[in-house]
């Protein structure tokens, strides 16, 4: 509890220098994936809140979508809740940015700054919002309960990034079929799998043969930690189901 707390406070309270001088340092020895969030850098066309911004970019969509899925996202409900609950309150302000990103990418979690990107010239749909809400709220979560050590430890990058895509909706039934994805015996399963390397990929200079290998070895125990769902939500009906029974745990524990 009182680790989550420490982590908690300093999720919220790291001042944006700080934040920025940690980034830079870490770049230094090698990119994390920073390159596909190039106004993570400073290199913005247009000043933050100018005319140009507001009219050549799709921030305000993307900042109306971002609060519609807060607003109404059982997955995104359920993760606020669980992070406010473990110390780690999620401010829109404060822990979302919408930056225009390489076309490769929809969003990202910056460790170093405590911060969602959403790639406000990649998203275009409210279901698509929720989905990268969702993904980087988990690793947010993550880096919340967690000793997290994104940039020098594999295998606790390669854990959250299979569980986010287990739990997020990305392998659902009917994002797979409109991929042109079909498959039965343990197709969930090669969907996480296959997304969670393409994710490593992304953001690590190493060879596909060391990410697979460490997705291997951290897989079974990642893949079956389905905090804080319960269980893995294949559909929105599921993180309605996950997110009534975590309104309702404190009731559950009062009655016992």
């Amino acid at each position: 509890m009182a680790q989550n707390r420490a982590k908690g406070d300093e999720f919220i309270n790291k001042e944006p220098e700080e934040q920025k001088a940690a980034a830079e340092s870490m770049q230094k020895e090698e990119d994390f994936g920073y390159s596909l969030y190039p106004e993570r850098g400073g290199s913005s066309k247009f000043k933050s809140g100018s005319i140009g911004e507001s009219l050549f970019t799709f921030k305000h969509k993307c900042q109306i979508m971002l609060q519609f899925a807060m607003d109404t996202s059982p997955y995104a409900k359920l993760l606020l809740g669980a992070m406010k609950s473990s110390g780690c309150a999620v401010y829109k302000d404060r822990h979302f940015s919408c930056e225009d990103c390489d076309g490769t990418v929809s969003g990202g979690f910056d460790a170093a700054t405590s911060q969602i990107v959403l790639c406000q010239n990649n998203i275009h749909q409210q279901a698509h919002m929720n989905r990268v809400v969702t993904h980087e709220l988990i690793h947010a979560f993550d880096h919340c309960r967690a000793r997290v050590d994104w940039f020098n430890n594999f295998r606790h990058l390669a854990c959250s990034e299979i569980r986010a895509a287990n739990l997020s909706g990305d392998c659902s039934f009917a994002n797979e079929v409109s991929r042109f994805n079909f498959g039965l015996k343990e197709h969930h399963q090669a969907c996480v799998r296959g997304r969670a390397l393409r994710s490593i990929l992304a953001v690590r200079k190493v060879s596909r043969e060391e990410a697979e290998q460490v997705v291997d070895e951290v897989f079974d125990s990642c893949f079956h930690d389905h905090a804080p769902f319960g269980r893995i939500p294949h559909s929105k009906k599921d993180a309605k189901y996950a997110y009534r029974d975590y309104e309702n745990r404190e009731r559950y524990h009062t009655n016992l």
